[in-house]
């Protein structure tokens, strides 16, 4: 896998919080990305979703109108059998029942805010790894 496919990933971050995207855009810039999408309106993710057709989507868990979860559930439904679309959950919640319905729901990571920068930057790169790992044949999904 080349290192410059793996910078070429489109990343979609989704979160109420305008700081927080800042952060998140920021750290990513630094890693070396350069297709980020952020989103501070969950109603439009699934519309965002569709039209940019991310490599990895960054998730907010507690927003307003439509929280995490459901999002969770949607862009699930919205991926094909046989493709991966890893998401990475970042919340403040740190209970042990949020991480287990967010991961029972298709989250791939979680990352509690406040975050580590550098454990974020290898998380998202772990995830990206994987996604053209699956989409070079490398690796199968579960149902495979």
């Amino acid at each position: 896998m080349a290192e410059q496919s793996a910078r070429d990933a489109r990343i979609l971050a989704i979160d109420d919080e305008p700081a927080n995207l800042a952060l998140v855009e920021a750290v990513l810039v630094r890693e070396g990305y350069c297709h980020i999408e952020t989103l501070a309106d969950p109603r439009q993710a699934v519309q965002r979703h569709l039209a940019f057709r991310p490599d990895l989507v960054l998730l907010d868990l507690m927003m307003p109108s439509i929280d995490g979860y459901a999002l969770l559930d949607s862009l699930g439904r919205l991926t094909r059998a046989d493709d991966l679309l890893p998401i990475m959950v970042l919340t403040a919640d740190t209970s042990i029942d949020a991480k287990r319905r967010a991961l029972a729901l298709g989250a791939r990571d979680i990352v509690t805010k406040p975050f580590d920068v550098f454990e974020f930057g290898l998380r998202v790169a772990n995830l990206i790894e994987l996604r053209l790992l699956f989409q070079t044949g490398r690796v199968k999904s579960r149902s495979d």
